[in-house]
């Protein structure tokens, strides 16, 4: 029974599309995790997921589809928050705190009030499998692609920012274009992101798998595919257990990425224990 509501399951056109956007997406989210977490940009990603609610809620009003809207939404407020960033003396976790709760709490009052709103406030934080059409898709697959090629094309200059921005600097990398075009990077992944894993949870979507993949690597191009590949593969099972159980799809991607996770932290002890006892 279980077997033939499986193979069901994967012959609905839904369901193909939510299991290529979702394997898309988290191989997109590992790539740019990466350098994320080694540049200490998570919660710079989990503030620009809550705020992005707000983009939904203009697009909303405006009567556009959301995610026309989440995009340009995304990359103006990653701007405009990094410039904050850098001007303001506060430290840099209370001011994200700050403009993340503000932004969350003025998209869900302005929601509540909308009565030509069709949607779920729920699928919008905690993601919808049946949300994921053919547009996204493309808009995924092109953003990965050019992720791939801008990130391999300036590795050199994306491996001196991670580690130093100052070195990297004075070794001639122009740190502020670089720096502006990946936050940019990472405000569409957090986009386009939104739909299968949901407001609340996009951070752990780029977190983890790299956190995963930094377990299990000792070279950084290895830690890249290591975590792109982690991204990939746990969205692919996470949103295929949505589909069996009819649980919500960014719960379950989050919750199959931390047994992951979990999975990482054995195999790198072990791998220790091995490599000492030899």
């Amino acid at each position: 029974m279980v077997e033939f509501q499986f193979w069901s399951l994967l012959s609905e056109p839904f369901m193909q599309r939510a299991l290529l956007g979702g394997m898309l997406t988290g191989a997109l989210g590992g790539v740019l995790g990466s350098f994320a977490v080694l540049r200490q940009l998570s919660f710079f990603s989990d503030a620009l997921g809550h705020s992005s609610l707000l983009g939904i809620t203009l697009g909303i009003l405006l009567g556009v589809n959301p995610t026309l809207v989440l995009i340009p939404f995304a990359v103006l407020f990653a701007l405009l928050v990094s410039q904050l960033v850098e001007r303001s003396a506060l430290p840099t976790d209370a001011l994200l705190n700050i403009v993340y709760s503000s932004s969350l709490a003025v998209a869900i009052l302005v929601l509540s009030r909308v009565k030509t709103y069709r949607g779920g406030i729920q699928q919008l934080l905690f993601g919808d499998i049946l949300g994921i059409s053919p547009l996204d898709i493309v808009v995924i697959a092109v953003f990965l692609v050019a992720s791939v090629i801008y990130l391999g094309l300036s590795m050199r200059a994306q491996v001196l920012l991670t580690l130093n921005q100052d070195l990297a600097g004075a070794m001639g990398v122009r740190t502020r274009w670089h720096g502006l075009a990946f936050v940019i990077l990472l405000a569409v992944v957090v986009a386009i992101s939104i739909k299968a894993v949901g407001v609340l949870l996009i951070s752990a979507f780029v977190v983890i798998p790299a956190c995963a993949g930094r377990l299990l690597s000792r070279s950084f191009p290895v830690y890249v595919m290591i975590s792109s590949a982690i991204g990939g593969g746990c969205a692919l099972l996470g949103l295929l257990f949505s589909g069996l159980t009819n649980l919500p799809s960014g719960p379950s991607v989050v919750m199959v990425q931390f047994l992951g996770f979990l999975l990482a932290m054995l195999l790198s002890s072990s791998i220790h224990l091995n490599s000492r006892s030899s």
